[in-house]
């Protein structure tokens, strides 16, 4: 669907009159930019929802990228990400802030490329695109916070003989109660908590790493790269769309839609916000790990806090710093839920019903709790969907968070082909498109690699 222009109650005509803009003629909403993507938070709620977005237990992955490039390559390739990340989704907000003072706000990122690209792209590339990176993140997520349940699980007792898919059904039971959360701005206290719990295991990922380091059971500190010739090469390309992803984020239309109008600057705000908890936490535990495991870091760094059956950390704090990360990662996959929560809405709700209505309640329970247990089907089937989310990270998180905001600023305010910022951005988005190819390949090559590996409802460690 394209672009409407929302009526005051949803708060955009104020907003246009500040601006002297004249908008179209008001076109009425679908139920799911009605009921989900309501206009009502302020800039400080924005920050919240972007920092659940970006700093995920995914980033507990970056002292395994740097085992991929060593400690030049680490640091640079993240903090080239962080920059290029932040000035991207900057761009993406200016660009909204544009289209909302010519009376034609922007709510999702279909709504975007149709206006802006045309109706075509919308419809059959960024909005599928963004949905299947959406719901597969969904998806990642329940399989972490089943991980995570049963590696709290093994730390009390041992030689318990759960199974990992059994954990996953748990945590999606939990999901997909809290999943019926009404809308995108209903989840501004719950994305407050999962802010203080990133922080949190952070600083405990961080201090734990940094104890074990400096301990007598400290592995031997190793920091050459291990691998050779094309599997290097290949190494670094893997690298980059892990760091690539872990600071994706693919709803920043949805995430500006929250906010209440006048939208001018606060998303910018909430991007600060957000940036601080993100430089703060992405680097801590990338060089603690690092510096503390080496080339033998993990996938996960605090699996490095075990070596078989012996902590290496005090078992209360592993505990605690898994329970914080579990908590969050619930959060995280409530905020990846809201594209899907959309289209629900939009296909089964009547927008001149109430929200809260019978008729409108009934299906958003249904088929909200469907899409959950298909998830959770998922993630319980599929344990080695971190290899396949791998793959759509290079597919989908990088256009859509390094080249489409590139594209859209270009397109709707035609700098001068003189000016820096043209060709700056012409360059992060080819070299985007680049590395989003290679790094495609890489990803399935990891997968072929480790296909030996992969069994439906694996009891993986």
């Amino acid at each position: 669907m394209g672009t409407v222009v929302v009526p005051s109650s949803a708060g955009i005509s104020p907003e246009n009159h500040e601006n002297g803009a004249i908008g179209r003629p008001p076109k009425e909403l679908d139920a799911g930019e009605l009921f989900v993507l309501k206009s009502r938070g302020s800039w400080l709620h924005c920050g919240y929802h972007l920092t659940t977005a970006i700093v995920a237990p995914a980033l507990l992955s970056l002292p395994f990228a740097f085992t991929l490039l060593g400690w030049v390559g680490g640091v640079l390739c993240l903090s080239a990400a962080g920059l290029v990340t932040f000035y991207s989704y900057n761009l993406l907000s200016l660009v909204l802030e544009h289209h909302a003072q010519l009376g034609k706000r922007q709510l999702r990122f279909r709504d975007m490329a149709h206006d802006i690209l045309g109706p075509g792209w919308g419809r059959y590339f960024v909005g599928p695109l963004q949905l299947g990176i959406c719901y597969g993140a969904v998806i990642a997520c329940t399989l972490l916070g089943g991980q995570s349940l049963k590696f709290i699980y093994l730390v009390a007792r041992p030689n318990g003989s759960m199974q990992l898919y059994q954990f996953v059904v748990i945590f999606g039971g939990f999901t997909l109660v809290m999943a019926q959360m009404p809308s995108f701005h209903s989840l501004r206290h719950i994305n407050l908590v999962s802010l203080v719990l990133c922080l949190s295991y952070c600083a405990c990922t961080t201090a734990g790493a940094i104890y074990i380091g400096n301990s007598k059971n400290a592995p031997p500190k190793d920091y050459s790269i291990q691998r050779d010739g094309a599997s290097r090469m290949f190494g670094v390309f893997n690298a980059i769309s892990i760091i690539a992803t872990t600071y994706g984020n693919g709803i920043i239309p949805e995430i500006q839609a929250t906010i209440a109008p006048p939208i001018k600057g606060k998303m910018f705000k909430g991007l600060l916000v957000c940036y601080a908890v993100v430089f703060s936490t992405f680097f801590s535990v990338a060089i603690s790990g690092y510096w503390a495991f080496g080339n033998q870091s993990q996938s996960s760094v605090l699996s490095n806090f075990m070596v078989g059956d012996k902590v290496l950390v005090p078992k209360w704090f592993l505990v605690m710093t898994n329970v914080f990360t579990l908590v969050q990662v619930s959060a995280v996959s409530l905020v990846y839920l809201q594209p899907t929560n959309v289209v629900i809405e939009r296909q089964f709700a009547n927008p001149k019903k109430d929200q809260f209505s019978i008729r409108n309640v009934v299906p958003r329970l249904i088929f909200r709790s469907l899409s959950v247990a298909v998830a959770t089907t998922l993630a319980a089937m599929l344990p080695f969907f971190g290899d396949i989310m791998a793959l759509f990270g290079a597919f989908g998180c990088i256009p859509l968070d390094f080249i489409l905001p590139m594209v859209f600023y270009n397109v709707t305010f035609k700098p001068s082909k003189r000016t820096l910022i043209f060709w700056g951005n012409s360059l992060i988005a080819i070299v985007s498109t680049v590395l989003s190819l290679i790094g495609a390949v890489a990803s399935v090559r990891q997968m072929v690699l480790d296909a030996k590996t992969y069994r439906l409802f694996a009891n993986i460690q």
